[in-house]
């Protein structure tokens, strides 16, 4: 996995039922390295903390590879890295091959894999159409969340190295549909709960589907 763009937002809006509302989503390619760090990446617009950024949110990472698909789909649309709403643009980056928990070495920066992006209101307001929520996850290819656990600079050309594999975990690709499937797969869940990768909030979230 490589880095091909990294983004940032100022702040800017968005209209949701008529009202208008801040937001970070509208990121942009950088000229310059950007510095991760604890719970957020340096210099961007963060507006909700409520859910987003954060310890287990510092930084989001979506795969370039999936980009002809959404340019395909929205071919109006004025398409740049960032788009997405994500920091880093990374090529290779595949959902199948991210597990909950993994940790990687990019820039000097150390990173730990930790939950999918869910798609939101904010989301579809930016894209123009709430459709792109149900084509999101349908998708089902939808970047990756991670905590920082070191501070550090990332820039374009960095490479993502694995420094320490998982045990019994479950791909981020997996917690994706796991988070949106009705009928929910009671081994994903159970790993899910107990995993020390994520937020209690999220694994009281999921826990209550155990049977």
């Amino acid at each position: 996995m490589k880095i091909i763009s990294t983004n940032i937002a100022k702040p800017g809006f968005v209209t949701i039922n008529g009202e208008t509302q801040r937001t970070g989503i509208h990121k942009k390619p950088t000229t310059s390295p950007i510095h991760l760090e604890k719970d957020n990446v340096k210099g961007d617009e963060v507006t909700n903390r409520r859910v987003h950024g954060g310890e287990f949110k510092a930084c989001y990472l979506f795969s370039a590879d999936h980009y002809s698909h959404w340019e395909n789909l929205y071919p109006n649309l004025e398409w740049h890295y960032g788009m997405l709403g994500e920091n880093l643009t990374v090529e290779g980056l595949d959902e199948t091959q991210l597990y909950v928990g993994d940790v990687y070495k990019v820039g000097n920066a150390l990173i730990q894999v930790t939950q999918p992006r869910e798609p939101c209101t904010t989301f579809a307001a930016k894209m123009g159409t709430a459709d792109i929520m149900e084509q999101f996850i349908a998708h089902g290819r939808p970047g990756t969340y991670i905590k920082v656990l070191k501070e550090g600079s990332v820039t374009v050309g960095d490479t993502f190295e694995l420094v320490e594999k998982t045990n019994n975990s479950i791909s981020i690709a997996d917690f994706f549909k796991l988070i949106f499937d009705r009928e929910k797969n009671q081994e994903h869940l159970q790993i899910i709960v107990n995993s020390n990768a994520l937020p209690e909030k999220k694994r009281k979230e999921l826990k209550r589907f155990l049977k």
